[in-house]
């Protein structure tokens, strides 16, 4: 807890002091000076605009993420076409025109006696200036069409002011396929409309998710043998249909010419309806379903008594959950914790990517320049050579970043930061878990239930965890948050390396990845276990790992039977929560529900809301049965220690209920109230 706290504050205090989130919400011009900062001569300069947008096709683009023409900070983008060289020709008669045409050169330049070549040069002023619209704060060009033509302001062609006729299509290349960029604008402001009249209904449909997942888990005592077995047995009806079909079609072809011949002898065949022809084929299948059928019906005549018991302990969780139903509403503090943590990686980070310093590149029109792409100072650029010999070269800001030590180490500091919300991720996880797990054990481990169960359970696991459990579970997160950022390392070299051509390091990150993506769930779930011992016996990490791990491998068929048990149920009610409220909502939004059919909003687009509530309504039932299979997870090895630690004596009497009593055959001397 002290390692994370201390890498923490290293972290916030570099990004702190040396960050500046300024330079994410202002665009920056090619002085280095925001624009619309407040208190600065740009303050009611918001906007960027490019002297010569068409540069920024160029490659260079790609190289150094900046385009390599001057940038200027203005009030306002351009509302028509201009040329430099036709403004200054009419300077003296139509001086309003000149006016409006220098807000868009250099502050402070107001020469129009300056020669156009010079100007040019040296880029005091736009050669051009076309009709454009601010978008996310720079100044693009203003795209229609017309009759499925591409224009701007109504014009195919413009005059660059260097003598040539361009067409507009120029100009979308340059701006990067900015159309459609603002086509979805478009969309996204209509999706935001959809939003802003049915977010209403949209709350409704993530209630009733809430509801009925209620439901479906207090129901879950009296449905859950009734899901399952209704599930296998149509497995092994369908599983039965196929031995039949496959039987019948391989009668069915006796005596066709060449459906006697073997799959040897026909070879690979890229049509594979030709082996379908085939009565080995139909063989193979028939023989491959029965084996697959024998072998169901074997694993429920063997595994019948845990089979039943995982679905008394399905119960059980279901009933646990009824006497402590303030357990569901649990994963709101978590979410809560984790989007705290999330926000706090997000300030830091933002705050470490922009502590750098201005860099300031040489632009330089010339494509054979040598001093091209090499870092300049502005106050002393006019005074070398560079210009001499590269005419036209520009002193420009590139991007933030240094050569100092710590400007080396911000990609540490980064990784850092990362580290740190992932250990704290974790950590906010595994509270949750020990505090559930310590609220259900306090069920299982109550003599009569639910006489016995303390009157606040979850609060009291929850101070338990907190006061007595921080550094096991800090603990436990900690080798978690190791292994993922390892994970996080290996997909970043991964990205790097993915255009190389050595199949051997393509092979080894991939075993590397997987490896440690097999380790992240075992340790995953080891922790979760583990959490669950300490919530019983309030035991330090290791040590409950330790006896956790053993006592599932000493019970590790009754494991296996109840994960994938519980797993298709979970995953059952998730589908009927999403789907049942997904398909109200799709009936309700696309106004098919005649008794609604006035309060329905009007859409650009239904599936907007549809698919929210949907989606939110899997959450919804997730984070509900999150806390189910939690409670079932710590039935379980309650049940397993009870089964090892008492015998059903009158000194040592079992907990479980009588459900599980009957199952296992077992009877107390002196059996309990339940």
């Amino acid at each position: 807890v002290h390692l994370t706290i201390m890498l923490k504050y290293i972290c916030v205090f570099a990004a702190w002091v040396h960050g500046d989130p300024r330079k994410v919400i202002y665009p920056t011009d090619s002085y280095g000076q925001f624009c619309g900062q407040k208190d600065t001569f740009n303050e009611n300069k918001t906007i960027l605009f490019y002297f010569n947008i068409l540069k920024c096709a160029s490659p260079v683009v790609l190289i150094n993420l900046q385009c390599p023409t001057t940038q200027l900070c203005v009030s306002k983008c351009p509302d028509r076409f201009a040329t430099y060289i036709d403004v200054q020709a009419s300077y003296r008669y139509k001086p309003d025109q000149w006016n409006y045409f220098k807000q868009f050169c250099k502050p402070g330049f107001n020469n129009p006696r300056k020669s156009v070549a010079q100007v040019l040069r040296d880029e005091d002023c736009p050669s051009m200036i076309i009709p454009s619209r601010p978008f996310i704060k720079r100044c693009f060009p203003d795209f229609s069409t017309k009759n499925g033509v591409l224009t701007v302001a109504n014009q195919t062609t413009f005059k660059d002011g260097r003598g040539k006729t361009r067409n507009v299509t120029d100009l979308r290349e340059a701006a990067n396929g900015i159309n459609n960029v603002l086509d979805a604008r478009s969309v996204g402001m209509k999706i935001f409309e959809d939003y802003a009249i049915s977010w209403y209904w949209i709350l409704i449909g993530l209630f009733i998710a809430m509801i009925v997942s209620l439901l479906f888990l207090v129901l879950l005592r009296f449905t859950a043998g009734v899901l399952f077995w209704i599930f296998i047995v149509g497995v092994i009806g369908i599983i039965g249909y196929g031995v039949w079909h496959c039987y019948w079609e391989y009668d069915h072809l006796k005596g066709i010419p060449g459906s006697d011949l073997t799959i040897y002898d026909i070879g690979f065949q890229t049509d594979f309806r030709v082996y379908l022809q085939l009565r080995q084929t139909w063989l193979a299948f028939m023989i491959i379903l029965c084996v697959v059928e024998v072998i169901i019906i074997l694993m429920l005549i063997f595994l019948r008594n845990r089979i039943r018991i995982a679905i008394a302990l399905l119960k059980e969780g279901s009933r646990a959950i009824g006497y402590i139903m303030s357990t569901l509403f649990y994963p709101v503090v978590t979410f809560i914790l984790i989007a705290i943590c999330i926000s706090y990686w997000a300030v830091t980070a933002v705050f470490l990517a922009t502590s750098g310093e201005p860099v300031y590149k040489v632009m330089a029109n010339q494509t054979l320049c040598k001093y091209a792409n090499l870092t300049c100072d502005p106050e002393t650029f006019n005074t070398t050579n560079v210009t001499k010999l590269c005419p036209g070269a520009q002193c420009t800001f590139a991007f933030y970043g240094g050569e100092s030590l710590y400007h080396k180490y911000i990609f540490i500091f980064q990784l850092a930061n990362a580290f740190v919300f992932l250990w704290l991720v974790n950590f906010a996880i595994a509270l949750g878990q020990c505090t559930l797990a310590g609220a259900f054990a306090s069920y299982y481990w109550a003599s009569r239930k639910p006489a016995d169960i303390p009157l606040w359970p979850l609060f009291s696991s929850f101070g338990r965890a907190i006061r007595y459990h921080t550094g096991s579970l800090a603990f436990g997160a900690l080798i978690l948050a190791i292994v993922q950022l390892i994970r996080v390392i290996l997909e970043y070299l991964d990205h790097k390396l993915k255009g190389t051509q050595n199949s051997f390091t393509r092979f080894l990150l991939c075993c590397l990845k997987c490896c440690f993506w097999c380790l992240e769930k075992f340790l995953k779930f080891i922790n979760r276990n583990a959490y669950i011992m300490i919530a019983i016996y309030g035991k330090n990490f290791c040590t409950s790992a330790k006896e956790a791990f053993f006592l599932l491998m000493r019970n590790v068929v009754r494991v296996a039977v109840l994960d994938k048990v519980t797993d298709f149920l979970l995953f059952l009610g998730k589908i009927l929560v999403a789907g049942g409220v997904g398909v109200l909502a799709f009936f309700f939004f696309t106004q098919r529900m005649p008794v609604f059919a006035q309060e329905a909003p009007a859409l650009n687009y239904y599936w907007v809301p549809l698919l929210t509530v949907i989606i939110g309504s899997y959450l919804v039932a997730h984070g509900f049965f999150s806390v189910y299979a939690m409670c079932v997870d710590t039935l379980f090895l309650c049940f397993c220690e009870d089964l090892e630690r008492n015998d059903g004596s009158t000194t040592k009497p079992y907990f479980m209920s009588a459900s599980l009593h009957r199952i296992l055959g077992k009877k107390e001397l002196s059996p309990k109230k339940a």
